[in-house]
């Protein structure tokens, strides 16, 4: 007996990988904010993979072929869910544009960045978690309800090609080690995947 597999299951996946690294970032603020010396290159991982695995793969997933099948569908694009989720997308780049500018300016010296960095880190997260429980558990079941089982086949044959086009080699693995390796230093127990 062949097993059925939806599309937005392997989204679901992704989005705990995305949440380890929420709780990542959550810790490494909550020390900031605590007067801990905090060293900046986790903010620069976490920035590579949240613009690379999360934004580019992910959300390019979501944008690219999900909600476009669901639109064919009879689904709005342009109000309602999509459209949430599409500028709630925006809203994490401009976090993550603020971040990115903060821990630069960290780097050379400027202690008043620390607030910054916090304020777009945790903004991120805080976004992100609430976006992510959007989608797992109103958005998603929905496009299950509509699309039929060669939607799902085709939406999985182009995630495959994208998550290609976008990660090079090996480079979901070396997010989850990284995400691992993290986890470890800063004491967080790890959610199973």
């Amino acid at each position: 007996m062949s097993t059925f597999k939806l599309a937005t299951d392997e989204l679901k996946d992704e989005h705990k990988v995305i949440m380890r690294m929420l709780d990542i970032i959550e810790v490494i603020c909550n020390r900031l904010n605590h007067g801990e010396t905090v060293n900046p290159q986790p903010f620069d991982q976490a920035i590579d993979f949240i613009r690379t695995f999360a934004d580019k793969c992910h959300h390019g997933k979501e944008q690219d072929t999900l909600f476009p099948a669901m639109g064919k569908k009879g689904f709005p694009m342009s109000t309602g869910p999509i459209a949430v989720m599409l500028e709630e997308h925006d809203q994490g780049r401009a976090f993550v544009k603020g971040l990115y500018s903060a821990v630069q300016r960290l780097k050379e010296g400027e202690k008043d960045a620390i607030q910054e960095i916090s304020r777009n880190a945790m903004g991120y997260v805080e976004l992100l978690r609430d976006h992510i429980e959007k989608e797992d558990k109103i958005l998603y079941p929905m496009g299950d309800r509509i699309l039929a089982k060669d939607d799902n086949e085709m939406l999985l044959k182009e995630f495959e090609r994208i998550e290609h086009t976008i990660l090079r080699e090996g480079a979901k693995q070396k997010y989850l080690v990284m995400i691992g390796k993290l986890e470890d230093e800063l004491g967080i127990e790890r959610t199973p995947i």
